[in-house]
């Protein structure tokens, strides 16, 4: 595949313009495996990536696009071969090195997972980083105690992607969920996912800044954060853990030390661009198989056409869509 296409983002003297563009293999950047794109999915990041002030791209131009599956075309890494069918997220990609809105990918080997057993490639994109930050949260909340016996956990910003996967994975592993929306129109997407308790986010503030309130949750997924994480931390259950992921409310809270040291509540951080490729590969294989949520293709997914990013990207930062978006390189409009 000598010529492909790519959805490039330029910047320019008035902020950026996103335009697609033929590219050959030399256009790519450095990388020992080349990858045939087949699915790729449009995520929060992916919309700041095209924004003048979206603070995620440091060079330009790039290719935004922070997940991508295919099949190899091309190695130089012993560990694949031409046709091994692979997934490539975090690591920068889509943000600081050419991702997936591209016919063709090429990045370093250390960076690629194989496809595990019990996925697709579109299955893989249906989860995609979203997912994955999701799987991540939940492991780590269990790794710190939480189990579904204990309690309800709650997941904020229910309806997007990191959590529309975390309310479904929950479910699929038998807890009992809360899920956090202010969009009153999707609660019945939100039970048909798993929510057995949906609130409104004003329910998550504290007016008074009381630094302990009743304890509600025995963990949280929280991937939107803000002033909101003040009322999760103080709302937790004695022991119990909260999972922030993200800052779509903000990148600021205030607390005090009082839920740490008189409930011994773990405040855990979710980073899903550098996580050690060993936990990479074990949180992968746990999303083909006791995670991988029953309603991920047929509730949670929808999909475009490699054509249709640009208008599906100005949809997620003006917060119109619910659950995720993969974008199939062979979908026609």
């Amino acid at each position: 595949m000598e010529h492909f296409k790519a959805l490039l983002v330029n910047k320019t003297e008035s902020g950026t313009e996103l335009n697609f563009q033929t590219l050959t293999l030399e256009d790519l950047p450095k990388g020992d495996v080349t990858i045939k794109v087949h699915y790729s999915s449009i995520n929060y990041k992916d919309g700041l990536a095209t924004i003048p002030n979206g603070g995620v791209v440091r060079n330009y131009p790039m290719v935004p696009g922070i997940d991508l599956a295919g099949t190899v075309i091309e190695s130089e890494n012993p560990n694949f071969k031409e046709g091994d069918e692979v997934l490539v997220t975090g690591y920068e990609i889509g943000v600081n090195h050419f991702g997936g809105y591209s016919e063709v990918a090429r990045v370093p080997a250390e960076w690629i997972v194989p496809l595990p057993q019990g996925l697709s490639l579109k299955e893989a994109m249906a989860i995609g980083t979203a997912g994955f930050t999701a799987a991540l949260s939940i492991h780590r909340l269990e790794e710190n105690g939480v189990n579904k016996a204990s309690g309800p956990v709650l997941v904020t910003g229910a309806t997007g992607g990191v959590g529309s996967n975390a309310v479904a994975m929950l479910k699929k592993l038998g807890y009992t969920v809360t899920a956090s929306s202010r969009k009153q129109s999707e609660h019945e997407f939100l039970k048909q996912i798993g929510a057995d308790e949906i609130i409104s986010p004003d329910e998550l503030m504290n007016p008074n800044h009381k630094a302990l309130l009743k304890q509600k949750w025995q963990a949280a997924v929280d991937p939107v954060a803000g002033e909101y994480l003040s009322v999760i931390l103080a709302s937790i259950q004695y022991g119990g853990s909260v999972a922030v992921s993200g800052l779509t409310a903000g990148n600021t809270f205030t607390s005090t030390v009082f839920p740490f040291i008189l409930r011994g509540i773990n405040l855990l951080g979710i980073d899903s661009v550098y996580c050690p490729m060993e936990i990479r590969t074990q949180i992968w294989n746990r999303l083909a198989k006791e995670m991988k949520p029953n309603q991920l293709m047929n509730t949670i997914t929808t999909e475009v056409s490699f054509e249709q990013i640009p208008g599906v990207l100005k949809k997620i930062l003006a917060g119109e869509l619910k659950g995720r978006y993969i974008v199939d390189f062979d979908k026609q409009n």
